[in-house]
């Protein structure tokens, strides 16, 4: 529950992909009996109707490439290389060389945006998947005031510094890079298992689950997780978990915002608000 890389991942919520396959198939028609002259001719009954087609999932929120930079690059899927290199400069243009250098993962960086916000609203977001690379420091508690342990308020600092950064972001200028790169996201959502999927559509369901985050009224109890089975770790198990049963069965994407400073909570849910705003009605989008 207690990784370090939700907010590095708030950047990787302004991409996305994917699109659809539409399967057809026919029926044979069978042909009329023939009527019998001497006798009232039998009414035909009409030939059993086509098997329905499963219907193309419905789009909620498209991305329309053309008359976009997207339409470029939609025709023919980028080979991993070209993908990475494409993706790579966008982003130092984005964000600048220092910062794409300190925070993300940029090899495989379309696949790993894909699998991360995809798994934000399931019970697990594998780390190696993270287009991040890890914070430094550790996850840190403090007693309560009840007995037994919370979450320190100091563990915040260690994210203070890519809190002011996902702030200082130019959402705009994300969104438009998103619809830019569109093709390359679609194809690695497509890679991931998706191939009737729309990625948007995803990507806006992700955020909308994170925003439903509630906002404890205080610090957050947490216990040490129970090591279950015979062999024990060869040093002291320091993964911690809520206290709470029903906060820790939610999201990873959930569990992550809520071990964070309430203020830095409340930013980066502005943030991704100010995203989805801007996703759902962007230029490029219908």
């Amino acid at each position: 529950m207690m990784n370090n890389r939700l907010i590095y991942g708030v950047a990787g919520l302004a991409f996305a992909i994917a699109v659809g396959t539409l399967l057809y198939w026919r029926q044979r028609t069978p042909e009329p009996p023939q009527a019998v002259p001497t006798s009232p001719v039998a009414e035909v009954a009409p030939p059993p109707a086509a098997a329905s087609v499963p219907a193309e999932p419905a789009i909620r929120h498209p991305i329309d490439a053309q008359g976009s930079d997207a339409a470029a690059g939609a025709s023919a899927p980028a080979t991993p290389e070209r993908a990475d290199a494409a993706i790579r400069s966008a982003l130092v243009e984005l964000l600048g060389q220092p910062a794409v250098l300190k925070f993300l993962q940029v090899d495989g960086f379309a696949r790993r945006v894909v699998a991360t916000v995809d798994n934000l609203a399931r019970p697990h977001a594998a780390p190696r998947l993270w287009p991040v690379n890890p914070s430094a420091g550790r996850f840190t508690v403090e007693p309560g005031a009840g007995g037994g342990s919370v979450i320190a308020a100091a563990n915040g600092a260690r994210y203070a510094a890519f809190t002011a950064f996902v702030e200082s972001v130019d959402t705009a200028r994300a969104v438009a890079l998103y619809v830019r790169l569109y093709p390359l996201f679609q194809q690695a959502y497509q890679e991931l298992g998706y191939p009737r999927g729309y990625f948007n559509d995803r990507m806006v369901d992700v955020i909308d689950h994170l925003l439903q985050t509630p906002e404890p009224a205080g610090p957050l109890a947490v216990v040490l997780t129970e090591v279950k089975g015979p062999v024990q770790p060869a040093r002291p198990w320091v993964r911690y978990e809520f206290a709470d049963p029903a906060l820790e069965a939610r999201s990873a994407g959930q569990k992550m915002l809520l071990r964070l400073a309430p203020q830095q909570r409340q930013s980066l849910k502005a943030k991704l608000a100010e995203i989805r705003a801007q996703i759902t009605q962007a230029p490029g989008m219908r």
